[in-house]
């Protein structure tokens, strides 16, 4: 047996043995390195804020606490809202119940020439067995709801608490990334971060200016269509349908069909109508306009980002998936080298000869001179 035959087999099975628990380690960890994703390109997309109160004298600490306490106060009111324009209307629906079922059996009754009786249809759900075991079934799933809501808070605090670090300690960190690189690499790290932090901050503020402007549209048509909880459902459909990539559209406009179904179904009709219409402006006519000036990529890259980013990382890589192609597109287009596009008209020795446009018409200067030379060795003919 060779010498280095058995050290060869014990440095293989190390290998495989930290392959597997490095394998291991990252699908224990795969949350709180999500986690920690989202809250950096959360603090990339507060820096902005946060670099320029700081640069008036502000501590960054308290900057940073005070943008986090903003966004914090703006999202309660929105949920608050939201919540008490739903209690509302559920009380007012259970409320008008028995009305509603009272003219479905009546209209029953008229078409199908029946008896039917709303108490007796009321004391047959309430004593059959199915609805016992839904409502079994519900006291013992509340634990998991009361679990799953625990940790979705858990992961909240966990994410503001890494974004809150890395937004405060922005520079700090900057630099202890640096100090362990060359210096010809440290410029690129720094490059680096300034472009992620202008295309994150690009991002979220095309993002918020199309969600305004969805806003206002909608507010308009359910004002005219007397939708009720108009202010609520406008702001509802602004910031679901701009936040939520590939169904944030559907599911900001299912909320304003159903309450204007309860004004007028055919309301819903026109909800419907208007929520398409507008979808289709948004994406030919207003998103490309504020995605090339601010974020610089184009929509189908975008759409194609979009999906790639929730086949990977589901949600969260929707949401973070524009601005990351941006940074890298950004950061990747200094190592690109570019040439100036030649013009679809000769401007070489052939170009007014009025023998047509010719094979190399596409080309000028002395590219048009030097094609135009080979072409004529080409086609001058040979000696026998």
């Amino acid at each position: 047996m060779p010498r280095w035959l058995p050290r060869a087999v014990v440095l293989v099975l190390a290998l495989i043995a930290c392959f597997q628990l490095g394998s291991w380690a990252f699908h224990q960890l795969i949350g709180l390195l999500i986690n920690i994703l989202i809250a950096f390109f959360l603090a990339l997309a507060i820096e902005p804020a946060v670099a320029r109160m700081a640069a008036r004298g502000m501590r960054r600490g308290l900057a940073t606490f005070l943008v986090f306490l903003g966004v914090f106060v703006a999202a309660a009111g929105f949920v608050v809202l939201l919540g008490s324009m739903l209690a509302e209307q559920i009380v007012a629906m259970v409320g008008g119940f028995p009305g509603t079922l009272d003219s479905v059996v009546g209209s029953i009754n008229r078409t199908f020439h029946t008896d039917l009786s709303r108490l007796d249809i009321q004391d047959s759900l309430l004593h059959s067995d199915w609805l016992q075991k839904y409502v079994q079934n519900s006291a013992s799933g509340v634990l998991d709801v009361s679990a799953t809501v625990l940790g979705g808070l858990f992961q909240l605090l966990t994410v503001g608490l890494f974004a809150f670090y890395f937004a405060a300690d922005g520079p700090r960190l900057r630099r202890a990334l640096c100090s362990v690189l060359p210096p010809a690499k440290q410029s690129e790290v720094l490059r680096a971060w300034e472009i992620a932090v202008a295309k994150t901050g690009g991002y979220l503020y095309s993002r918020g200016l199309m969600a305004l402007v969805s806003g206002v549209a909608h507010y308009v048509v359910f004002v005219v269509l007397h939708v009720p909880y108009a202010p609520a459902l406008a702001v509802w459909v602004g910031l679901v349908s701009q936040f939520i990539p590939t169904i944030g559209t559907y599911l900001a406009g299912a909320l304003p069909m159903l309450l204007a179904f309860t004004v007028d179904p055919w309301y819903a009709l026109y909800v419907l109508g208007f929520v398409v219409v507008y979808q289709q402006f948004e994406n030919y006519v207003l998103q490309p306009k504020l995605t090339s000036k601010t974020v610089d990529i184009h929509p189908a890259v975008a759409f194609g980002s979009v999906i790639a980013g929730t086949a990977l990382l589901g949600a969260v890589g929707a949401l973070i998936a524009i601005p990351a192609v941006a940074t890298l597109q950004a950061f990747l287009g200094a190592y690109v080298r570019r040439y100036a596009v030649v013009d679809e008209e000769g401007e070489g020795e052939d170009a007014g000869s009025g023998a047509g446009p010719g094979p190399f018409a596409g080309v000028t200067g002395r590219a048009s001179r030097a094609a135009a030379a080979w072409s004529r060795r080409v086609r001058r003919p040979r000696p026998r």
